[in-house]
């Protein structure tokens, strides 16, 4: 296949090791399904927020990020959402990946030891090169933000 990247996920603890890594689903799929860590089930309540670790330490190669986002299904089902999504994931971190979810539904929702959280998508990125002027080059948009070319 075409555009790929090596990719190598270490686990933290062994007693997690029937939790599959993270997968792509379909052969177009983006992103990666990846799943809870958990020792025992978790009640998250509405507007309640937890870090839910997945039990997985990653190496991405320098000039790559790995971006943490909700699951459509999750969102649209359930309101689960990821905060500060979509999370970086940067080449440098060794730490254990843990998914901030929150629970914006009307209801409980359940997560099981297991169960697909979040998915990864993995992301060159460019470093930008910074200059100081005096001018900047003027747009056809010059300074108009937020909402400034009209309705939809």
């Amino acid at each position: 296949m075409q555009n790929e990247v090596l990719i190598k996920f270490k686990r933290v603890s062994k007693k997690f090791d029937d939790i599959p890594l993270p997968s792509y689903s379909t052969e177009g799929s983006s992103g990666m399904d990846i799943r809870a860590a958990l020792k025992k089930t978790l009640l998250l309540k509405p507007k309640e927020i937890e870090l839910i670790p997945t039990n997985l330490t990653v190496e991405i190669p320098i000039g790559f990020e790995i971006q943490v986002r909700p699951r459509s299904g999750l969102a649209a089902t359930h309101g689960i959402g990821i905060l500060n999504s979509p999370g970086t994931i940067d080449a440098d971190y060794r730490g254990e990946i843990k998914i901030i979810i929150i629970n914006l539904g009307k209801d409980d929702f359940t997560i099981q030891p297991g169960d697909r959280i979040a998915q990864l998508v993995v992301s060159k990125i460019y470093r930008a090169n910074l200059k100081e002027v005096e001018e900047l080059n003027m747009s056809g948009r010059g300074e108009g933000g937020f909402g400034h070319t009209g309705k939809s």
